[in-house]
């Protein structure tokens, strides 16, 4: 477990990444909630560039979360340079044992060429994981 310091200055835990999974859907069962992931994914393919992903979910669970409203961000990008957001949402904590599933749907992402597309997830601004997306012919 990751410490830092919270706004009354006491110590906290830092949000800890339990899972990171790109799928093409995730359905929730509405008896049970179990979430079943369809068609995991780690890299794409494309015969020729610029190309449009059309459609991918991107399953992320947290725990070590304080209780309360928090941001995720995702920010995503060729090279770790330039990265820009393209989910930014609000979540809530009931408690740091909590295990918080996030479905974040991304719809037409593009790639205007090969190479390892940085993906940067920050819980209220602090990064908890930086991974890449590799995209080849």
């Amino acid at each position: 477990m990751l410490n830092r310091r919270g706004k009354d200055g006491g110590v906290q835990s830092k949000p800890q990444i339990l899972t990171w999974i790109t799928c093409d859907g995730v359905h929730i069962d509405p008896g049970s909630g179990k979430h079943t992931l369809l068609g995991v994914f780690s890299n794409i393919k494309a015969r020729r560039f610029p190309v449009v992903h059309p459609r991918m979910m991107w399953f992320l669970t947290l725990t070590d979360v304080t209780v309360g409203k928090h941001t995720v961000r995702i920010l995503f990008g060729l090279g770790v340079d330039h990265p820009k957001p393209i989910v930014s949402r609000q979540f809530e904590s009931q408690s740091p044992l909590q295990r918080i599933n996030l479905i974040n749907e991304i719809r037409n992402l593009a790639f205007s060429e090969p190479g390892d597309y940085s993906i940067t997830i920050e819980i209220d601004d602090e990064p908890v994981l930086v991974t890449s997306l590799p995209v080849n012919s």
